[in-house]
């Protein structure tokens, strides 16, 4: 259709260009010659100045005996060819071809055309087709086809009981009598709610794909424009092309985009998005019942959506659709990994274990990244070592091997590191340290990596303040080694996140027996983008903020004392870190044990001992971690 609107534009303004010419350009030849009036001719005729003349309509145009040229314009009726005829002028008549209608057309055709192009360039800059000047109202739904690459539910994996849900949907579409026999009516709507990457928009298309009914799509954001009503417009048309193909589905991705709540914010909300969300919710379960639409919709922000569009009858069901857990993102490893030729020590639950909190989207990610390291070194099959590495690159970001640290920098790095390693191999609530490393990858200088033995669903009190303890221990490893005044900037991320933690804890979890198990967070942050909210006291303020830093505190202080009795194996973590620069969890335990790590197979390789700033991390790092970093020192 592009090609073709393409095509027609240039035609229109060719033959508007063409018809200019025509119009105009047929009088630049009669202009080239003097104007005369028609006394004047005759007494030229009369005096044998003319040698030739040329009669077309009403308009003579003759030669003088000197080649001049010049016109004039005979009265109607007036017989003056023979008068050309007796003086021996040469005479040439033309033809009139040209009708009345044609005449006018001459004239008025170069205007119709301008008219026709600014209308069409207005169609353009409004989308063109259904968006354009001719249908701002008219729906941008899209008919999903099989052109567009059929997805079914082989093809999702890991989101068992949302699928199981939209699998009865499915079920009512093709044998509704297996339902209805009893009493039971298909549903008006499903939403889908998650985080993102879960694979919300993959459940849709697997939808299409097992339906076998027509199936729409389309965004919440194409149906808010900037011209009023427009958004209602296009909903009604929307569900007018919905009937005509019943029973079908329609799909609104992002319906956040056209569902918040009526009359929140300033001023009161957007009235165009507003009279928008209520024809939707009419169409959905109004006056006149739409019977045969089933609206699927999906949103990772179920908070901002009006409690008119949630309530039975309009979305019947609402599915969450999560993260998956170890054995989802093994059958997600599984769907990715399909068209990729893997080598023979690929083990893929060895790769879920080690990917907690990792959604479709980064599951999928990670096959991609494992598959081009394998390419760009030439291999035939990816590897476990290319999954690793990718791993590596999609959490901790890639190697900096460019950059250069002095050994000033590289020692104040591995005893900050080090703290971590210590602290939190001490404290029994946090999760096991799988990695420390110095070498500088996306904007830290180092990092120690945790990773929990299985997948976290909640956190207690004391594990939060242990994880604090871990947070605040690159602080405290800096000044037992190089003072209070030696301190860096490094702990800046450990603080950031310590205090975050500290607040959750106070404000949100009910953590703090001084400030009470009431939720502060909203008069912090205003209620649902009000930023009104509640009032808070100053006092209470000043109470939260007190217990947030003693919880930030006695973390450092705890951090502290363990480093301090830890001493002997602190320096030898440092040390060893400053040696090879990367060490996993099995690794630190035979360094701060004084084991040797030279010829066994758990020392790092040579190849990947690198110069200062580089470094290779071959071994398997943990994708949703505790990350403690330390960041590049600012200028």
């Amino acid at each position: 259709m592009g090609n073709a609107r393409n095509i027609a534009f240039w035609v229109v303004l060719f033959l508007m260009i063409l018809a200019l010419f025509n119009a105009f350009g047929g009088g630049s030849a009669q202009l080239n010659g003097s104007r005369i009036s028609y006394s004047e001719f005759l007494n030229r005729v009369e005096n044998d100045q003319v040698s030739a003349a040329t009669i077309d309509g009403e308009t003579v145009t003759g030669i003088g005996k000197n080649r001049e040229q010049f016109t004039t314009v005979r009265p109607l009726g007036e017989d003056l060819a023979e008068k050309l005829v007796a003086k021996d002028v040469d005479v040439s008549v033309k033809p009139q071809q040209q009708s009345g209608l044609m005449s006018m057309l001459s004239v008025w055709l170069p205007f119709i055309l301008l008219i026709g192009v600014w209308i069409f360039m207005m169609n353009r800059m409004q989308g063109g087709g259904k968006g354009g000047a001719m249908g701002f109202g008219k729906s941008k739904a899209k008919l999903l086809t099989e052109k567009h690459g059929r997805v079914t539910f082989d093809d999702v994996a890991g989101i068992d009981e949302a699928k199981e849900e939209l699998e009865e949907i499915v079920e009512f579409l093709r044998n509704p009598q297996k339902f209805s026999r009893l009493g039971g009516k298909i549903p008006k709507g499903a939403l889908l709610v998650g985080p993102p990457g879960t694979g919300k928009t993959l459940l849709a298309r697997a939808i299409a794909g097992e339906a076998g009914v027509p199936f729409f799509t389309i965004s919440g954001s194409d149906f808010v424009e900037m011209f009023v009503g427009v958004g209602a417009s296009r909903v009604r048309d929307m569900f007018e092309q919905a009937k005509k193909s019943a029973p079908c589905i329609v799909f609104i991705d992002e319906i956040d985009a056209v569902g918040r709540a009526r009359g929140v914010g300033i001023g009161g909300g957007n009235d165009e998005r507003e009279q928008t969300l209520n024809q939707l919710l009419v169409e959905m379960d109004g006056f006149e019942a739409n019977e045969g639409i089933i609206i699927i919709a999906a949103t990772n922000r179920k908070d901002v959506l009006d409690p008119a569009l949630l309530r039975p009858g309009r979305f019947d069901r609402q599915i969450h659709v999560p993260n998956p857990d170890i054995k989802g993102r093994e059958k997600i490893l599984s769907v990715h990994a399909r068209k990729v030729p893997q080598g023979p020590d690929v083990d893929l639950r060895i790769i879920a274990r080690g990917t907690p909190g990792f959604s479709g989207a980064d599951l999928m990610n990670l096959v991609n990244e494992a598959a081009l390291a394998a390419a760009r070194i030439g291999r035939r099959f990816v590897t476990m070592e290319d999954f690793e590495n990718a791993k590596d690159k999609v959490m901790l970001g890639v190697e900096r091997r460019s950059m250069v640290l002095t050994p000033e920098q590289k020692e104040k790095t591995a005893y900050h590191e080090a703290g971590h390693a210590i602290v939190g191999l001490s404290l029994p609530k946090c999760d096991p340290v799988y990695k420390a490393t110095i070498i500088p990858r996306g904007g830290a200088l180092g990092m120690v990596v945790s990773l929990p033995e299985m997948d976290r669903l909640n956190m207690h009190k004391d594990e939060a303040k242990q994880r604090i303890t871990m947070t605040m221990a690159g602080k405290a490893a800096e000044i037992i080694k190089y003072g209070e005044e030696g301190v860096s900037n490094g702990p800046a991320g450990d603080i950031q996140q310590a205090s975050a933690l500290a607040r959750a804890m106070v404000m949100r979890w009910g953590m703090s027996d001084k400030v009470g198990a009431v939720d502060y967070a909203e008069a912090h942050e205003g209620y649902q983008g009000n930023t009104g909210g509640f009032s808070v006291s100053a006092s209470t303020k000043e109470l939260i903020e007190q217990e947030v830093r003693e919880l930030i505190e006695q973390g450092y202080q705890h951090a502290r004392q363990i480093l301090i009795d830890k001493e002997e194996q602190f320096e030898r973590l440092a040390r060893g870190l400053l040696e090879y620069e990367t060490l996993t969890g099995e690794q630190i335990g035979k360094v701060i044990r004084g084991e040797p790590l030279d010829g066994g197979d758990d020392a790092p390789p040579s190849s990947s001992i690198p110069s200062v700033g580089g470094g290779s991390l071959r071994e398997r790092p943990a994708p949703r971690p505790v990350i403690a970093a330390e960041p590049h020192p600012q200028p």
